[in-house]
Parts: structure tokens; sequence; C-alpha cells
């Protein structure tokens, strides 16, 4: 078995040293303006899927920003759901 030393690339074991950065991840986000929102990473093999509802786009672009400062250099999907909701720009016709 070789080990690597944290000089090395990934500074341990691969799954291990992503589980770690993930849960910093989430302590970040939690910890941030956008801590109410139900967003969750979890780790896919050595891929990250981001999935959750968030109110706007703004919002869905920080926390992606907050991602890929925290995960650089590991791929990262994201499922987030924006609901946004908008006044509607005509009026409703009822029958």
């Amino acid at each position: 078995m070789t080990t690597h030393g944290p000089e090395q690339a990934g500074g341990g074991e691969p799954a291990q040293n992503l589980d770690y950065r993930i849960a910093h991840l989430q302590d970040r986000l939690a910890s941030g303006e956008l801590g109410e929102l139900g967003v969750r990473a979890e780790a896919r093999g050595q891929t990250v899927l981001l999935t959750g509802t968030v109110p706007s786009a703004p919002c869905r672009d920080e926390i992606l920003r907050t991602v890929h400062e925290e995960l650089a250099g590991i791929p990262v999907h994201s499922d987030l759901v924006v609901t946004e909701a908008s006044s509607p720009d005509h009026a409703e016709e009822l029958a």
C-alpha cells in the first residue's frame, strides 16, 4: 500500500479529503447569509452533487461561487431549483 504525505495533492485518502471539504463547505454555507437554505452537497464518487431549492438566481449564483471556491479542482454537478416568484406580466384570464 502506498501512503501519500501531506505535501502531495489531496493530502490523504481522496474520499476522506472530499468528505472533509464537503463538511467545510456545508459549515460555510450554514454560517453565511444563505444559512437557512436547504442546500445539500453530497459526494458521488469523486464528484459532488448539489441539491436543494433557492429563492432566486442571484442566490444560486452566490452559492455556486462559494462552492467553487471551497471545492476548487473537484467536479460539481448542480441540481439547484430556483423558486423565484415574479409578478405576472399580464392579467390572468379566468373562464
